[in-house]
């Protein structure tokens, strides 16, 4: 236990005094969250204009979720082994499992820290929910599953890419890209046939969809995402991701170069 708080307490100070961890993961979708709440709102019948800010304040939330995970999980981990740290660890009765244990609760603590700044934001410039208690208390699961997968994602981008800036810079990439053909940066019903099917498997975008479908509506959602056979897969593919990237940190990244 004192292994993971260790690591806890390391990574959550420096993702918290990062100048670059802060502006990707809370200072930009705050920005997309005022400039959707008011540039995209304009020909929108006023009655549903808090749904509507709801609609696009929730996707930034997501990805926030995606940048912590994918961009400053792998940058976390270039810094360790540039100063030499991943090194000594591996000299020391040290067990990999922990340390992954401490960096994964620092990311899941600063993504409830980013999802709660960015929420609030929307908040205030007016962006409001339909969803019941129990529509928002399956969303938190269902954002949990989100922080696996991009963690996942970032655990193998941070064990494959050896420097600091390279394996951030991959993370930031994937997470932009990704999210901007999956129906994160832009909605599901404006994708293209391929890119929709590809929502759809994309865990992170398909978590999306159903938390927009259970607390704004499937309007805005563009279609029910909560089919049992899409449940299944969303929960499934985002467990291998998580599990192949503590695997791939845990053999890989600890082993002696």
């Amino acid at each position: 236990m004192n292994q993971i708080q260790a690591t806890f307490t390391k990574t959550l100070k420096e993702f918290l005094r990062e100048k670059t961890v802060l502006f990707w993961t809370i200072a930009w979708p705050i920005l997309w969250v005022l400039l959707g709440s008011f540039a995209f709102v304009q020909d929108i019948p006023e009655e549903i204009v808090p749904l509507v800010r709801g609609a696009i304040t929730i996707p930034m939330m997501v990805f926030a979720l995606m940048i912590a995970g994918m961009a400053n999980i792998p940058g976390n981990i270039g810094e360790d082994r540039q100063r030499g740290l991943l090194s000594k660890l591996r000299s020391m009765p040290v067990s990999p499992w922990k340390d992954f244990a401490g960096r994964f609760l620092a990311l899941l603590t600063f993504s409830c820290v980013a999802v709660i700044l960015v929420g609030a934001v929307g908040y205030l410039v007016g962006a409001r929910v339909s969803g019941s208690v129990t529509g928002a208390l399956q969303s938190v699961i269902l954002l949990l599953v989100a922080v696996c997968a991009s963690a996942g994602i970032g655990m193998l981008i941070g064990t494959f890419i050896k420097s600091v800036h390279g394996a951030t810079m991959t993370g930031v990439g994937v997470s932009v890209l990704s999210a901007a053909i999956s129906g994160v940066m832009i909605p599901y019903s404006s994708l293209p046939g391929i890119l929709q099917a590809f929502a759809r498997v994309y865990p992170v975008a398909s978590v999306n969809s159903m938390v927009i479908y259970l607390m704004v509506g499937e309007e805005s959602a563009g279609y029910n995402p909560l089919t049992a056979s899409q449940v299944v897969m969303t929960l499934a593919v985002a467990f291998v991701l998580f599990f192949a990237g503590l695997t791939a940190y845990s053999r890989l990244c600890w082993k002696k170069e």
